[in-house]
């Protein structure tokens, strides 16, 4: 069993579920053997880093939740940072999930794909050049176990406000070793219809909210989605909408008076809150449809475009042997990181369509070339 194998199993077998998934009971009254929270395992790596001779430090974010920070020196003066950033925390699972499984080649378990597999190969990578001679001279390498991105970011929000710096961020994210420099934004919408309450025997008295909410969904779905499939980016594809959730009437012999729909709407380089929401507005007024606009998400989410040609990521995608810059379609801490002023590409072992499954998993061979492909591009840094 490799070291990057099984710092990866450890690290499943201590549960890092995002406590905003918790039931509220848990949530209330924490505890240490509970699934909830990214403490363990951000104490886990805090206690090998130190034997690795690695610099530590814990950025509190929020009660009981912290980032870690393990720094590796440069031999010489500071010219340049580097930050290996992927987050500790997972999604919900089955208590199985938590017990890490070999089948095929294969490592089982919640969080080995997203993103305990990143954070196992990129701080075994960060390890293994603090004990070699190689180490860089003049570029500080910063290992970032980042918090709470699977519900508001909250670890990379901090992190970006606290001002710190860096030449390029690596975000641990699954993307089968390739070099992403561009992904999808993220925008919830609610919008909100209201009628007029009246007796069921008597719906004429009333306005039936549900009724143009129902108009306004179907214009979104069809008119608003063609409108959108118009827009192409060459790395992302094209901008999408999604209307996930409905909600209205109180009981069936009741005119509804009010009706909610939330709405995901995938957002391209360029895009912003206000312009969509200017959009949507003129798009209900031309068909006569009305409905009150809100944003829902807990935090912006916007989309990530970093240019492909700067020397650092130049000098990464020429360790991976990559040609051509690549996009996802999913957000993540990358975009936050870039709007603070840090270039960041996403990368990491693993394949999103096995993330937040009933049964996630992870190439072991894959584990294995990330961290050596991390390794190398490290020691290549002067």
């Amino acid at each position: 069993m490799t070291r990057t194998e099984k710092l990866l199993a450890e690290l499943i077998a201590l549960p890092s579920v995002n406590p905003a998934f918790a039931p509220a009971a848990a949530a209330a009254v924490p505890s240490p053997r509970a699934p909830y929270g990214e403490k363990n395992v951000a104490d886990f790596l805090a206690a090998s880093a130190a034997q690795a001779g690695l610099d530590l430090e814990f950025q509190d974010v929020r009660p009981g939740r912290y980032n870690l920070l393990a720094r590796l020196r440069p031999k010489g003066p500071l010219q340049r940072t580097i930050v290996l950033a992927p987050h500790l925390d997972t999604v919900v699972a089955a208590e199985a999930q938590f017990t890490p499984r070999w089948n095929q080649g294969r490592l089982h378990g919640r969080g080995a794909c997203d993103t305990k597999g990143s954070v196992a190969a990129m701080f075994t990578a960060l390890c293994e050049l603090a004990e070699s001679p190689t180490r860089p001279q003049t570029t500080e390498i910063v290992f970032a176990g980042l918090v709470d991105e699977e519900h508001a970011q909250a670890g990379s929000r901090a992190l970006a406000d606290s001002g710190f710096k860096a030449d390029l961020a690596i975000v641990g994210e699954p993307t089968r070793l390739q070099a992403v420099t561009a992904h999808k934004g993220d925008l919830w919408l609610e919008l909100e219809t209201q009628g007029r309450a009246a007796h069921g025997s008597t719906p004429q008295l009333g306005k039936n909210a549900i009724h143009e909410m129902a108009r306004i969904v179907e214009v979104l779905e069809t008119e608003y989605a063609a409108q959108l499939r118009q827009r192409k980016h060459r790395l992302l594809g094209t901008a999408t909408v999604n209307v996930g959730t409905i909600s209205g009437g109180t009981q069936p012999n009741i005119v509804p008076a009010s009706c909610v729909i939330t709405v995901d709407r995938r957002t391209l380089p360029g895009e912003t809150e206000a312009g969509i929401g200017r959009e949507i507005s003129a798009l209900l007024r031309r068909r006569r449809l009305r409905a009150r606009l809100a944003n829902s998400k807990v935090a912006p989410a916007p989309a990530l475009e970093t240019d492909p040609k700067l020397p650092l990521v130049r000098q990464f995608f020429s360790t991976l042997g990559q040609r051509r810059a690549a996009g996802v379609n999913y957000f993540c801490d990358a975009a936050v990181l870039a709007g603070a002023g840090i270039p960041a590409v996403v990368f990491g072992p693993g394949d999103i369509a096995q993330a937040h499954t009933a049964d996630e998993w992870i190439s072991l061979a894959q584990l294995e070339r990330g961290k050596n492909l991390l390794l190398k591009f490290l020691k290549s840094l002067s």
